[in-house]
């Protein structure tokens, strides 16, 4: 095995449990995110870690583009605003999700590898955001009615690791992949009467983390669940906002500005 470090260089990239198409997609790899090669099977599927949230698992090599591992490593102030983005290298283009890394990014063109890419759409500075209630509302409302996709981290299918993930990537504020792992970072807020909106709430099953979503405000989160969708919340948990019934236990709040 030769290649040590890679760049995604397709709009999303699946990344399944083991490597076969057939097996399950445990995470998504968005353009411009880097990994680390960690063994080859054949000649088409890596198992890799992401340089993002060290999230393993397999994708096949196409998807890839090799890199040195100083770039791997650098990590990318900008990233894709719009909920698709269109981008040009040469002849070709190609569409890719909001929060995809736009590695040296400078007057509307970012470039690795050699290639520059035209982006045309709005960006965002990761440095610059302040994660304040209008910014919290303006990034998360576009993602309504987004379908729910076990593994995924875009607005044509996501989960709800990695709708908060995604968000807060583009604030400037890199999570883990999964719930539990997000609900042992931030600091801890001991009531909904003290939360502000963008803190993350988390709900367990009486045993583990199984869920979280994004304060909009004490009384209303956004999740992923079915869909990407706005429901109640009190100090027991989340009230599904059609049916009135409850549907995660709130366990605890987090919060990370």
């Amino acid at each position: 095995m030769s290649m040590t470090h890679a760049i995604v260089n397709v709009p999303v990239a699946a990344v399944r449990r083991k490597p076969r198409h057939h097996k399950e997609m445990v995470n998504q790899l968005l353009f411009g995110e880097t990994v680390q090669i960690l063994k080859q099977k054949g000649d088409a599927w890596v198992k890799v870690r992401s340089l993002h949230d060290g999230y393993e698992g397999w994708l096949t090599l196409s998807l890839l583009e090799e890199t040195d591992e100083f770039t791997a490593l650098q990590k990318s102030v900008f990233v894709t605003a719009g909920l698709l983005t269109l981008i040009t290298a040469g002849q070709q283009s190609m569409h890719i999700p909001i929060g995809a890394s736009l590695p040296a990014f400078n007057e509307g063109k970012s470039q690795f590898n050699g290639q520059e890419y035209l982006v045309e759409g709005p960006v965002y500075n990761r440095m610059e955001n302040q994660p304040e209630k209008m910014l919290i509302d303006k990034l998360v409302h576009p993602w309504l009615n987004a379908p729910y996709l076990w593994g995924g981290r875009t607005p044509l299918g996501v989960d709800c690791s990695g709708f908060t993930q995604v968000n807060f990537k583009l604030l400037g504020i890199d999570l883990p992949r999964d719930a539990w792992q997000q609900a042992q970072t931030g600091a801890p807020v001991e009531s909904l009467t003290e939360a502000k909106p963008g803190d993350l709430v988390f709900f367990d099953d009486k045993e583990e983390i199984v869920h979280v979503g994004i304060l909009l405000n004490p009384e209303t989160v956004i999740h992923a669940s079915g869909k990407v969708r706005i429901d109640p919340i009190d100090k027991k948990g989340i009230i599904h906002a059609q049916t009135g019934k409850r549907t995660y236990r709130l366990k605890a709040i987090r919060r990370y500005w």
